[in-house]
């Protein structure tokens, strides 16, 4: 594991001169969101390719950069684009760049993502607030020795989304009159979507939405310290839920449409997180 924690300090100095600033918020952009960094105030952008052993997300819609820049007044660091799990990489470059994020300053880290709705009450294009996680169908970042670095052998997992960004958010969605569900996020492998079967198995475990991403980066992030908040956006219903097959092409669509709501929330969000 040592040579995790090198690659990633690696990673750091092969950068560290072009980080124009030391942001507060990091911010992962889903599916069908990847446009929202094009609208915030630009400092600089940072090509994942350019970036020493850096790990380069191969899904279509992904520019695969870090924008840095300012919502408001707040400096950030946004991800263009995030490495799957089911693209081939281990687990440990699947979270680096969540960690290299903090390296460069970030505390709070906004984790965004199209999930499918596995709750009989969501619809298609509602945005739910994750309030917990169930990440044991995934290999934990955290297996293997321990990088004493990032953080402790045997994190605490009881609070991994911090109640007081979870509260912004409600009273965030609640001024704008944006409707924010709020549930439990279950991540899987994919890249193939669910089975029928596999999504019942999700509700009887008490998921609300599931996905491919997102659970592992905040396993990573909580061993940190990292303050974590995260928003789905409920592209589809999943697997068996409705008569319709499931696409990829579909996911991008009800994102795009939603794209405009899910811009005005994470903006005012962010700016009275800072």
């Amino acid at each position: 594991m040592a040579k995790v924690y090198e690659r990633l300090k690696n990673c750091y100095e092969s950068i560290r001169e072009q980080i124009p600033l030391q942001p507060k918020v990091a911010l992962v952009l889903g599916s069908g969101l990847g446009d929202y960094a094009d609208g915030i105030r630009i400092v600089s952008t940072l090509d994942y390719h350019d970036i020493a052993g850096f790990p380069v997300s191969t899904v279509s819609g992904h520019k695969g950069r870090f924008v840095f820049g300012y919502v408001g007044n707040v400096p950030v660091v946004i991800m263009q684009g995030r490495v799957h799990f089911y693209e081939g990489y281990p687990m440990e470059e699947v979270v680096l760049p969540i960690r290299l994020m903090k390296m460069m300053g970030a505390e709070i880290l906004f984790l965004t993502n199209a999930a499918g709705g596995v709750n009989y009450n969501f619809h298609a294009g509602d945005f739910m607030m994750i309030t917990g996680q169930i990440a044991s169908f995934v290999p934990s970042p955290l297996i293997g020795p321990n990088v004493e670095e990032l953080g402790e052998r045997f994190p605490d997992m009881s609070h991994i989304y911090d109640e007081n960004l979870s509260q912004i958010l409600r009273e965030v969605s609640h001024d704008l009159k944006i409707l924010l569900q709020e549930g439990t996020y279950l991540q899987l492998t994919g890249p193939n979507f669910e089975s029928p079967q596999e999504v019942k198995m999700c509700r009887i475990l008490g998921a609300d939405a599931v996905g491919m991403s997102t659970a592992c980066e905040a396993v990573a992030a909580n061993h940190m310290k990292m303050r974590i908040c995260g928003i789905s956006c409920i592209s589809n219903m999943a697997c068996g839920m409705t008569e319709q097959p499931l696409s990829h092409i579909e996911v991008k669509e009800t994102a795009d449409q939603v794209a405009p709501k899910f811009k005005k929330l994470i903006t005012e969000a962010i700016i009275r997180m800072g």
